[in-house]
């Protein structure tokens, strides 16, 4: 029987879910397809994977998911199921999602981030990648793979990439029934990469969520070039709830409202600039920098980088 299952993820939706009519038709699919049989006979990864397929729908909302866990999901008496001591060790074995931060031939900045992990942990090293790309000529940032993350995270990256003090978005809290604003910080730590050079950021179908923000932020300030494909859709951040030993829920609580548009890419995605398949993403934007690169000189200590750069575009 998955009855109380289901009754205490309809409980979390009524509680939880950023749309409380749209909760309220999602809990009845949820109870029709329990009396169907929908969710008999069948192991908690199958029940996690067809529930999720129920929970989506009705409005297509991607972070509303049930996820099944190997590892046990602990009963901590808290209301959201959260492990703040597991999730710092998986940041900390995944470098906090920073994948690569690399200088190209043609000092161009690469930064390949497959996570944006909480910025109360990931700050130092967000700071020492962007440090490290601050002073090269152009920027790929490859969110071609990223998942999502921490909107303060977000605001972090985004405040090297201004000169100016920038609003970049605002998240509604049902729970708390407040909006929350997000700008970019007033100070950083070491240099910045600055406003004028450009930025060159790499997308795919599968760019959700917080990754998705940042690339809808740079786009709404023109502050970045998106290369790829049209993001896969997700604008309602939330928090994980114990629906059982081995399932927990994804219950979107919130959503996006960005200051310049009005709304967020929820469900339609963020649409690039230049529209490439996203494996060929990578070699358009280093092109691009490397001609950007071109136009800046080859006086004095400009000549070795030009070089390099007309020896990449070749290549």
């Amino acid at each position: 029987m998955r009855e109380p299952e289901i009754e205490l993820l309809c409980s979390q939706l009524a509680s939880y879910y950023v749309f409380p009519d749209t909760a309220n038709e999602i809990a009845k699919v949820l109870r029709a397809r329990l009396d169907e049989g929908a969710y008999s006979d069948v192991d908690d990864q199958d029940f996690a994977a067809r529930v999720t397929a129920d929970l989506q729908s009705v409005n297509g909302d991607k972070h509303l998911r049930l996820l099944y866990s190997h590892d046990e999901v602990a009963e901590t008496g808290q209301e959201t199921a959260w492990d703040p001591v597991a999730y710092q060790k998986e940041a900390e074995l995944a470098a906090f999602g920073i994948t690569k931060v690399e200088r190209l031939k043609g000092n161009v900045g690469l930064l390949d981030l497959r996570l944006l992990h909480d910025a109360g942990i990931a700050t130092p090293a967000f700071v020492a990648a962007m440090n490290l790309i601050a002073h090269t000529d152009a920027l790929i940032i490859d969110l071609r793979n990223n998942g999502g993350g921490d909107p303060n995270t977000v605001a972090l990256i985004c405040s090297y990439l201004f000169d100016e003090r920038v609003h970049l978005n605002d998240i509604y809290s049902r729970p708390d029934d407040t909006t929350e604003q997000y700008w970019t910080l007033s100070h950083v730590q070491g240099p910045k990469f600055g406003g004028k050079k450009p930025i060159y950021v790499l997308t795919s179908g599968r760019t959700f969520s917080g990754a998705e923000e940042l690339s809808y932020n740079l786009q709404q300030n023109e502050r970045a070039t998106l290369i790829g494909e049209t993001t896969r859709g997700g604008a309602h951040p939330g928090d994980r709830y114990r629906v059982g030993p081995h399932l927990k829920s994804s219950i979107p609580n919130g959503r996006a409202i960005n200051p310049i548009s009005g709304t967020n890419w929820e469900g339609v995605g963020v649409v690039p600039h230049i529209a490439v398949p996203a494996d060929e993403a990578f070699d358009v934007a280093y092109k691009k920098a490397l001609e950007h690169v071109l136009t800046l000189g080859d006086e004095g200590p400009r000549r070795l980088i030009a070089e390099a750069a007309a020896e990449a575009l070749i290549a």
